[in-house]
């Protein structure tokens, strides 16, 4: 497998990462795990044996479920503490690296790839780079590859999120929380996150030479094949990998 970065950038994520730790997964919303990984194999048409690119992998959640069916996954995510959890007890076919998913470098090698539960894409910072996450998921993909994503659905985030607040002028939720370590050491911090319509993830998707099969709105451990509505916490974009010019495409399309 081709090396994925050349030089690890930084991001504000990791400081609440690096706390957090194995003390992630005791979050509810970690708790659907099995009926995502259902939904997403049968939705991508998902064969044991395919290689799957899981950015923005956390602990580690979704690949271990993925490689213990057959498949063979290589997650990513900016923070070595994740990575670290995921590397503990992890499958058979599942790897890891701590990769910074705005610089992945890979070419083609994978057959699917995912990113859920904001574990990239929507993780806002000024420069955005949502975009960058997107061409970077497939240029890591062989032509007609499929892809799943998840990102915040505007429409809840504006009427629902009470403790946020919401810009929107750029589309991302700011909201001060508090994470706390395994030990329970409790810290306080920002989150920003990009939240989206259905149109803009079509038009953004479109533009990193990706055709668009559906958007559905889903919540946490309740993935479904439910048209997009103003009342699930996320849409999930399926889509598959158009084929690019190698010359003249995209910024790291080549």
């Amino acid at each position: 497998m081709t090396s994925g970065h050349s030089e690890l950038g930084s991001h504000w994520f990791e400081t609440m990462a690096d706390h957090m730790g194995s003390a992630y997964l005791r979050y509810s919303f970690t708790k659907g795990t099995r009926q995502e990984v259902d939904f997403l194999v049968e939705v991508l048409n998902l064969v044991p044996g395919m290689r799957i690119l899981d950015v923005g992998c956390g602990p580690g959640r979704h690949a271990h479920e993925l490689a213990s069916r057959g498949f063979l996954v290589h997650g990513i995510d900016i923070s070595q503490s994740f990575i670290d959890v995921a590397r503990q007890n992890a499958p058979t076919g599942a790897t890891f690296e701590r990769m910074d998913a705005r610089q992945m470098s890979f070419g083609g090698e994978f057959d699917a790839a995912i990113c859920l539960c904001q574990g990239a894409f929507g993780l806002m910072t000024a420069e955005g780079h949502d975009g960058a996450v997107l061409h970077g998921m497939r240029a890591a993909l062989r032509d007609g590859g499929r892809v799943a994503v998840s990102a915040f659905n505007a429409y809840f985030a504006v009427k629902y999120h009470d403790a946020a607040t919401f810009d929107a002028d750029m589309g991302v939720s700011h909201e001060v929380t508090e994470v706390k370590s395994p030990e329970g050491d409790a810290l306080t911090v920002d989150l920003w996150t990009g939240c989206y319509t259905p149109r803009e993830l079509r038009l953004l998707f479109g533009a990193s030479y990706f055709s668009v099969s559906h958007v559905f709105s889903v919540d946490p451990g309740a993935y479904r094949q439910d048209p997009p509505t103003t009342e699930s916490s996320e849409f999930l974009v399926v889509a598959f990998a158009s084929p690019f010019r190698r010359e003249g495409g995209p910024s790291g399309l080549h």
